[in-house]
């Protein structure tokens, strides 16, 4: 098995390339490989790691691309299955001068919804270093928080390996606020490391205050012992169960085109970070440097850097 291990929905975005129309206007787009979990893939694998991606996908030309494309990431997809039942997800995506773009999620039942949760018994775990889930598989369907929880148990039998939630909310995906923050809350519960956005923090637990919602996801968790809460273009905030805190500023880009695609860019920053041995500090202050990369891309990976271009990057006065 590769060093990573991550569980999502593979989809296509189709990205306007008309800046600022509504998508319902809009009638010229570009393809890209998206999802949450691929961008971290992806980032993992361009940055020189191995990851294996556990997904399903619909026996349809864009299951075909998502494939197709994840190989070519050098992207394990030995346990990507295909199914003739149910279609491959999708979305659309609105390009913006400024602020986030508007999207339309086209996933309901798709494939991805019905991975089972027997597809999980017989991963091997042998050689992951760090697992990786999100908030976002969890909420496409039962079906996929029932998958997700197998994954988790299976998990919790390996202590060797880290386990990193992004926490990643999705309200458009929940039938309710309530059961997204119970579901979410649950499963950030059985993480060594908790990322969440500044934003996730305040919906989850009620505040903005960075320390105040490390101590809500370490208190809440026996597993928990390191939270780094993201606060945007400023970097970030981290804490441990041993009470070490610290800010890790964030670096200033010249140009946002995209921000979708910067949160799994910190994600993979830390991942690969961790990989590399890199302390805490130097973990995450690479996490800010692929995030601050990630928006200056139209795609939802496309931005994510080589070793060599992140050193070039980082090594930039700020």
């Amino acid at each position: 098995m590769s060093e990573v291990l991550t569980i999502g929905e593979p989809m296509a975005v189709f990205a306007s390339t008309e800046a600022d129309v509504p998508l319902a206007v809009a009638c010229n787009y570009d393809k890209f490989l998206a999802g949450a979990e691929v961008n971290v893939a992806v980032g993992v694998a361009r940055l020189g790691h191995t990851v294996d991606y556990v997904a399903q996908v619909g026996a349809d030309p864009i299951g075909d691309f998502v494939r197709a494309e994840l190989t070519k990431a050098n992207v394990g997809t030995d346990h990507v299955v295909v199914t003739p039942t149910h279609t491959t997800g999708l979305m659309f995506k609105q390009r913006v001068t400024a602020g986030d773009p508007a999207t339309a999620n086209y996933r309901k039942n798709s494939a991805a919804a019905n991975l089972m949760a027997n597809q999980i018994e017989t991963l091997n775990l042998d050689g992951v270093k760090i697992a990786h889930l999100t908030g976002i598989f969890p909420a496409i369907s039962a079906t996929a928080r029932e998958t997700t929880l197998a994954l988790c148990q299976r998990l919790a039998m390996h202590p060797e390996i880290v386990k990193i939630f992004d926490t990643n909310l999705r309200p458009a995906l929940w039938e309710t606020t309530e059961e997204m923050v119970a579901t979410t809350n649950q499963f950030a519960k059985m993480a060594n490391i908790v990322l969440p956005g500044i934003n996730e923090g305040e919906i989850l637990m009620g505040s903005r205050d960075p320390e105040t919602i490390a101590d809500f996801f370490i208190g809440q968790s026996a597993v928990t012992d390191t939270v780094i809460v993201k606060l945007g273009p400023e970097g970030a905030f981290v804490k441990t169960r041993d009470g070490q805190t610290m800010t890790v500023p964030g670096f200033r880009v010249a140009e946002v085109v995209d921000t979708v695609g910067a949160g799994d860019g910190f994600a993979l920053g830390v991942i690969t970070g961790l990989l590399d041995g890199l302390d805490l500090y130097h973990a995450v202050q690479r996490g800010n440097a692929v995030g601050a990369m990630a928006v200056q891309a139209a795609g939802d990976n496309d931005g994510y850097p080589t070793l060599a271009e992140l050193e070039a990057f980082m090594a930039q006065p700020v």
